[in-house]
């Protein structure tokens, strides 16, 4: 990374965080521009350098943010690299209490961003995410199972569809229940009674 891309990460961070800031206070609907270069410490010309509307900073807040959770994984990506090349097609069952617990610890943390985001999902281009994903992690886990090609991308939107569902559920309740009882849901939802993964 070159000097001006080092200011430029430096200054969009601020602003991800300053916007994450008046998500704590108000509703999107409410917040400005002006706010934003205010708690950022940065000018309107820059904020609109860089984006045209409060939408699409919330959009690179998002990716942010999302990169934040995952840097809470790096720990295990060795694991996961291992299980994923695992011939046993049981041992690339990611989904499990383990890989579970730390997402939703850093949903609740982050629960007003992920509220917003849930309420507005139409305004986030998801679908870039969703492929790297799907490429990455899924459809290599998917062949193990050897499901079809045709059918893999309706499987796993299934499955991350109820996912989200649990989790915008937990969010409309402001995280109230506790995050064991949740992963005991999505793990009896995801899994039929009998059948069970070890956590990594």
């Amino acid at each position: 990374m070159n000097k001006a891309e080092s200011k430029y990460a430096s200054t969009a961070a601020r602003m991800d965080e300053a916007l994450i800031a008046c998500l704590e206070k108000k509703d999107l609907a409410y917040i400005t521009v002006k706010e934003i270069c205010e708690r950022a410490g940065v000018n309107r010309s820059t904020f609109y350098l860089h984006y045209e509307t409060v939408a699409d900073l919330l959009d690179e807040c998002v990716e942010y943010t999302n990169n934040k959770c995952f840097q809470r994984y790096s720990a295990d990506l060795t694991d996961m690299e291992k299980r994923l090349a695992s011939d046993r097609p049981e041992d690339s069952i990611l989904i499990s209490p383990a890989y579970l617990r730390p997402y939703l610890e850093f949903v609740r943390s982050n629960k007003r961003i992920y509220q917003v985001v849930l309420e507005h999902q139409e305004v986030f281009r998801t679908r870039r995410t969703f492929q790297q994903l799907f490429d990455s992690i899924f459809s290599p886990t998917l062949d193990k199972f050897h499901f079809p090609e045709p059918e893999k991308a309706y499987i796993v939107h299934f499955y991350l569809g109820g996912i989200t569902s649990v989790v915008r559920e937990w969010l409309k309740k402001d995280c109230a229940d506790p995050i064991d009882r949740i992963v005991a849901i999505c793990m009896r939802c995801i899994l039929p009674e009998g059948e069970k993964t070890e956590s990594p």
